[in-house]
């Protein structure tokens, strides 16, 4: 059994949340790995997408921030599920969605000539397409670096696994970003770099066997 095989084997028995779930249920730190409806590999739910975050106990937040908190400029996840939903249907607001009103210069310049009631419809029907196609896993990892490493071997050990494809009607082949339609993740960072070992492996196995037990 390859590494990603192993991976994916982990990761599907695991305890699997969906939308609603209880935040209080999740771990202060840790990782988060999703699974997409109707996509498979090595004979399990594909993994779709991998992450963590860089801030003191935020797991919960940034969870939060790509399934309910509809503002895609603090969550690049929300912004590229709108930008394949709009890609896909040849919507032009697709122009008006790229651009990010969060630093001041930009809401002064930009704000007043988006159509925001647009805006507010995409936000929602990114939150449906997530709740409704999504499931993800979490297992608690304390330590900033090993997260964002383990992070980052996770994603390259998918990304470069050639039976990690997607399905023919996956959403991320609408995606306007290259990166996003070639790996079959909704991921542009962290490709194709150095991936899992077995010694990798086996810590992966403990924090999952941990998050299991609790």
């Amino acid at each position: 059994m390859n590494c990603c095989e192993e991976l994916h084997k982990l990761s599907n028995s695991m305890s699997r949340y969906k939308f609603p779930y209880n935040p209080d249920s999740i771990p202060l730190n840790g990782i988060y790995i999703l699974f997409q409806k109707d996509e498979k590999a090595h004979g399990a739910n594909r993994i779709v997408r991998v992450g963590t975050h860089t801030g003191k106990n935020q797991l919960r937040s940034r969870l939060w921030q790509h399934f309910v908190n509809e503002n895609k400029d603090r969550s690049i996840f929300r912004k590229n599920i709108g930008r394949a939903l709009l890609n896909k249907n040849k919507d032009t607001f697709l122009k008006q969605w790229e651009i990010d009103l969060t630093p001041k210069e930009n809401k002064d310049k930009f704000l007043k000539k988006i159509d925001m009631n647009k805006q507010k419809q995409v936000e929602r029907q990114v939150t449906k397409y997530l709740q409704d196609h999504f499931t993800f896993i979490v297992f608690r990892v304390d330590d900033k670096d090993q997260r964002l490493k383990l992070e980052s071997k996770i994603i390259s050990t998918i990304s470069s696994c050639t039976d990690c494809k997607a399905s023919k009607d996956w959403l991320g082949n609408y995606s306007p970003k290259d990166k996003i339609r070639t790996s079959g993740l909704w991921l542009v960072n962290e490709l194709y770099k150095k991936p899992l070992n077995d010694e990798d492996l086996t810590v992966l196995r403990q924090l999952m066997s941990k998050q299991q037990n609790i």
